[in-house]
């Protein structure tokens, strides 16, 4: 039975980047093939196309998820929202949630008032917010929630850099960051050798970034994440030569698509996936069968992380825990602002 200290590996924290690069597609991209490597960069990735491939995007929009609000005791907090349960009631990540009693009122700095309703160890605070849109406020007093690695404050080119350029619904309160390196030709260059593109959601919330915190890992619990596929993207999916998933979210959509076509009757299964619009808490870890994706790109994820563990599974963890050596020789630029690897599926 693997165990979560099986995931660690050692990164220099100088690779972590804490900025991007200012092009988007002067990207790294490390090809994983098995056991081969080869040191690409992301505009190579249409080379990898073939005529009837499926490539499969998450468009959620980020949110600026992050503000500042003041107690009644005229104490400072701040609070990294991460899941809606509606347009007015979310959970929040807090420093120091514990010392905020129920039923306190906390003042954003444009005067809007949330209420705290709720509190746990896992998600944090549970506020409601008394104003007719939480967005709107947000997008007037919130900072982008960076991950805390990068250690710096959101900058005001965070707004428009920490955001995929196909960005549709507002959800998130993290980048899918795989598709951070797209730009408008790249996507085009894309379609022009015959592959199709597929837009899902997924909104990224506390499931996709969360730490583990047990050794078992049996006993961690992901958080849910709302996601969908309509019918009409559905049936492109299903009927893909191959699905190129960009991005773990992307990949844990779809294979939460595949497993609900897998309780489907027989008679009325899917080739790949089922349309799906619920919330996800798939967790996926070294011997899951993958029923719906082929290839995958995605970043360079943090040691003993749920997203090392994905990609461990797809394509093999020797060869993942090599490849990463390897980016560490070769400098490549970690975690959300950093460089890609296109990681084909173990057989």
């Amino acid at each position: 039975m693997l165990h979560t200290s099986d995931f660690d590996f050692e990164l220099p924290p100088e690779l972590i980047a804490s900025h991007p690069l200012q092009q988007r597609d002067a990207s790294r991209m490390l090809v994983v093939n098995g056991g081969a490597l080869s040191d690409k960069h992301i505009r190579d990735f249409v080379d990898y196309l073939q005529p009837g491939d499926v490539v499969v995007f998450n468009n959620s929009r980020v949110i600026p998820a992050r503000f500042d609000a003041t107690d009644s005791r005229g104490a400072s907090h701040e609070v990294t929202l991460h899941t809606a349960e509606n347009n007015q009631i979310w959970w929040g990540l807090c420093k120091k949630f514990n010392k905020i009693p129920l039923g306190e009122i906390l003042t954003l700095s444009d005067g809007t008032t949330a209420r705290v309703l709720d509190k746990n160890d896992d998600s944090g605070l549970k506020i409601e917010f008394n104003c007719d849109n939480v967005f709107a406020v947000l997008d007037a007093v919130g900072k982008m929630p960076l991950p805390p690695y990068m250690k710096r404050d959101a900058e005001t080119a965070d707004r428009e850099r920490y955001q995929t350029v196909y960005a549709d619904p507002l959800g998130s309160m993290a980048a899918p960051t795989a598709g951070l390196h797209f730009t408008p030709e790249l996507m085009d260059e894309i379609e022009r050798r015959g592959a199709r593109i597929v837009k899902i959601t997924l909104h990224v919330g506390a499931g996709t970034w969360m730490p583990i915190k047990t050794e078992n890992l049996n006993e961690h619990k992901m958080h849910s994440e709302w996601c969908c596929i309509t019918p009409q993207q559905a049936d492109i999916i299903n009927n893909a030569k191959r699905v190129i998933a960009v991005g773990t979210t992307s990949m844990r959509t779809l294979e939460s698509a595949a497993m609900d076509n897998c309780n489907l009757p027989e008679s009325v299964r899917y080739r790949r996936v089922a349309p799906i619009c619920r919330s996800t808490d798939i967790f996926i870890t070294p011997g899951y069968k993958f029923r719906a994706v082929d290839v995958l790109l995605t970043n360079f994820h943090l040691p003993k992380s749920t997203l090392f563990m994905l990609v461990s599974a797809f394509a093999g963890l020797d060869e993942m825990k090599n490849a990463y050596a390897h980016a560490v020789a070769e400098k490549y630029r970690f975690f959300s602002y950093g460089d890609c690897c296109l990681l084909f599926k173990k057989q």
